[in-house]
């Protein structure tokens, strides 16, 4: 008798972090190109990587791509990061966890390219180490 193993999804574990590393000042150029529809992209990649880290979806992709037309889906996206994201990457990369949440939010209101490049720059260290 022939036994089939099933395929487990590795799609969200650490160790299959999909790679989206740019620097946030391009982040800020093409941004500014685009009229922000790359933040929506960015928005989408970087759901991707945080949903790896976290071993669960805490952003969803319909969320991602909503958040970057619609004001408080977008607010709560930079606050699921801040809360939740963000201190899983600081514990992965080593230095130390802290909720950034608040400061993405007040960001957010007067300049919300400031918001991406923050969240870039703290995806970005986990391609370094």
């Amino acid at each position: 008798m022939k036994t089939t193993t099933t395929n487990i999804e590795n799609w969200n574990r650490p160790d299959n972090i999909p790679e989206f590393k740019v620097d946030p000042i391009l982040v800020l150029i093409l941004s500014f190109l685009t009229y922000g529809l790359y933040l929506i992209y960015c928005n989408i990649k970087a759901a991707e990587v945080i949903n790896a880290i976290c071993e669960k979806e805490l952003i969803s992709t319909p969320l991602a791509v909503f958040c970057g037309c619609c004001f408080p889906l977008h607010v709560y996206f930079y606050y699921l990061i801040g809360k939740k994201g963000l201190p899983k990457i600081h514990f992965l990369t080593g230095n130390r966890q802290e909720n950034k949440s608040t400061l993405l939010i007040v960001l957010k209101f007067f300049f919300p390219f400031a918001c991406a490049m923050i969240i870039r720059g703290n995806l970005n260290k986990l391609y370094d180490n």
